[in-house]
């Protein structure tokens, strides 16, 4: 899945605040934060490729459920949170940022098993874009937006083509999709308000622990005896640190260095990144028109955040 951040979303402000981590200037300049959200993405959408594999062994909701679970260990282990200290209010922003961790993760992978992943993370991006758009409050804003749905109306089959994953896309898989992205949104929103009550990454770690106690069940539900295979639980391992792991990591070094909206820019990308990885690892290929589709997308995305550069800061909206 497209893993976002672990800061504000960088559409929103044109300072990269992560999680609880201060802004440094680095010595590589921006080729190494830059190469840092590069590798994150393609991390998170190889890791994504991985997992597509994996669910005929565990099903959808089980691999969500490892992934969870992994990158939750994890992070405990690295961040050791501290867990007295906090008021009533940090722990409901943990709580509701967990649950919306889980529920884009589950959304997100209901769609992988149902449509590819260059659709899957197409579609799902309209969300944080949308938010883009909706709290920039600019006109040319809606020029990006409406880029974005000719993009997407290509990619569904309004184009006329058919065949690939254009248009025979499965409409729940598209819902799921779309529903992912609503989560992503809100993901940004609450992370950011994480961000501001936890130090460094310790509410990201806490976060995940919540979703992956909230998901387990699901898993089980589904998956039951299956989670234990050791062959499940190394690729579902895996998973966890190509999707989570590894990029969260990355991806906050890189936003101490980083102007946010350059991150938001190569955070675009992923899109076309997830296409790539659909290719290689799952033989999944795109015609011209479904390329164009996501060249769209990603232009709309990239468009919507240049509109905000040299504007003063947004303010995360509460919700």
């Amino acid at each position: 899945m497209t893993a976002p951040g672990t800061a504000a979303t960088p559409q929103l402000s044109s300072a990269a605040p992560a999680v609880g981590a201060a802004d440094a200037p680095g010595r590589l300049g921006a080729l190494g934060p830059v190469g840092l959200v590069l590798a994150g993405g393609i991390s998170v959408q190889f890791g994504g490729a991985l997992a597509v594999t994996l669910m005929p062994r565990a099903g959808a909701l089980g691999v969500v459920a490892l992934r969870l679970l992994v990158a939750a260990v994890v992070l405990l282990v690295f961040c050791r949170p501290r867990l007295r200290g906090h008021s009533r209010a940090d722990w409901g922003t943990v709580v509701v940022f967990g649950g919306t961790l889980a529920a884009m993760n589950g959304l997100f992978y209901q769609a992988l098993d149902r449509i590819p992943l260059g659709a899957a993370v197409t579609l799902e991006v309209l969300g944080p874009l949308t938010l883009s758009v909706v709290v920039s409050r600019r006109a040319l804003n809606l020029v990006w937006a409406g880029l974005a749905l000719v993009g997407v109306f290509l990619l569904s089959g309004g184009g006329g083509h058919g065949g690939g994953f254009g248009g025979d896309l499965d409409l729940a898989g598209v819902a799921f999709a779309l529903g992912a992205g609503v989560m992503w949104a809100a993901y940004i929103v609450f992370s950011a308000r994480t961000g501001r009550r936890f130090p460094k990454a310790d509410g990201l770690a806490l976060a995940m622990a919540v979703g992956a106690l909230l998901f387990l069940p699901l898993g089980l539900v589904e998956s039951g005896a299956k989670l234990a295979d050791p062959v499940t639980l190394g690729l579902g391992a895996a998973v966890a640190l190509l999707s989570s792991v590894l990029p969260y990591t990355l991806e906050l070094l890189a936003l101490r260095r980083l102007p946010a909206s350059t991150f938001a820019v190569l955070m675009s990308l992923e899109p076309a990144v997830a296409a790539t990885a659909g290719f290689l690892i799952l033989d999944q290929a795109l015609t011209a028109i479904q390329a164009a589709a996501i060249a769209l997308v990603v232009a709309a995305s990239m468009g919507a955040v240049r509109t905000q550069v040299g504007r003063p800061k947004t303010a995360v909206p509460e919700v």
